[in-house]
C-alpha cells in the first residue's frame, strides 16, 4: 500500500488552501542527482576516496606485487561507494519532500525531509532574483529578500544560495528548466507589484474612504 507522507496538505506544497484570487503558476522539485552534486558535493567526495585508493595502491605497490596492491585499494573504493550513497540518498531524500511553488502572488516552498515547514515569500518582499544556469539546463533561482524579512541559513538549507549566511537567500534549488522558471517568476512578479495596492482611510467625518 502506498503512503503519501503529505496527504493531509489541501494542496500539494501548500499548507492551506489558496484564496480565489490566487492560482498556481508553477510546481517543481529539486533534481536528485543535482542536488547531491551541487548541494552535497558529491563529487568532490568521490574525487576524495578516488585519491585515497590511488594513494594506497602507489604505496603499496612498492613493496608488494600489482595485484596485491590493487587489493590494499579496495576497501577505500567500498568506503568511497557508501559513503556517496548515503549523501545520494539523503539528496535525494531533500528532493523528494520538497515543493516549490509559483503563484500568482508568492513563491512558496515546502521545504524539510524530517522537520517540514513552508516558507511564503510575496513577491513585494523580493528585491532581485538571481539564476545560477547550469550547461544542462537545471540551475538555481535564488531570491534577495527587502526589508525586516529574516530567515535561518541552517533551517533553510540546502534550499538557499551557497554561503549567503549574513544575508539569507532562499532559492529553488537545482530545479529542471530553471530559465523557463525563471521567466514565469519575473513575469509574475512584475505583474504583482505593478497593481495597486488599495487600502481604506478615516476621513475626519469618520467615514471610510479608498486610498491608493
Amino acid at each position: 500500500m502506498s503512503h503519501d507522507d503529505f496527504k493531509f496538505e489541501p494542496v500539494r506544497g501548500l499548507p492551506e488552501a489558496l484564496p480565489k484570487d490566487e492560482h498556481i503558476l508553477w510546481q517543481g522539485s529539486p533534481d536528485p542527482r543535482s542536488l547531491a552534486r551541487e548541494a552535497w558535493g558529491l563529487p568532490w567526495v568521490a574525487g576524495y576516496f578516488a585519491l585515497l585508493a590511488f594513494w594506497r595502491v602507489g604505496v603499496s605497490s612498492a613493496d608488494f606485487s600489482f595485484g596485491v596492491a590493487l587489493m590494499h585499494g579496495v576497501p577505500f573504493v567500498v568506503a568511497g561507494i557508501i559513503s556517496c550513497g548515503i549523501l545520494y540518498g539523503l539528496a535525494y531524500m531533500q528532493a523528494r519532500s520538497a515543493v516549490y511553488t509559483l503563484t500568482n502572488k508568492r513563491v512558496a516552498m515546502r521545504i524539510g525531509a524530517a522537520l517540514t515547514m513552508t516558507l511564503n515569500l510575496p513577491y513585494v518582499c523580493i528585491g532581485t532574483a538571481k539564476l545560477d544556469l547550469k550547461p544542462s539546463g537545471s540551475g538555481t533561482l535564488a531570491f534577495e529578500l527587502i526589508g525586516d524579512t529574516r530567515l535561518s541559513y541552517l533551517m533553510s538549507w540546502p534550499h538557499v544560495r551557497p554561503w549567503r549566511i549574513a544575508r539569507t537567500q532562499p532559492a529553488l534549488r537545482c530545479i529542471p528548466d530553471a530559465e523557463a522558471v525563471a521567466r514565469i517568476f519575473a513575469d509574475a512578479a512584475e505583474t504583482r507589484i505593478s497593481q495597486p495596492q488599495v487600502s481604506r482611510i478615516e476621513n475626519h467625518d469618520g467615514n471610510a474612504v479608498a486610498a491608493e
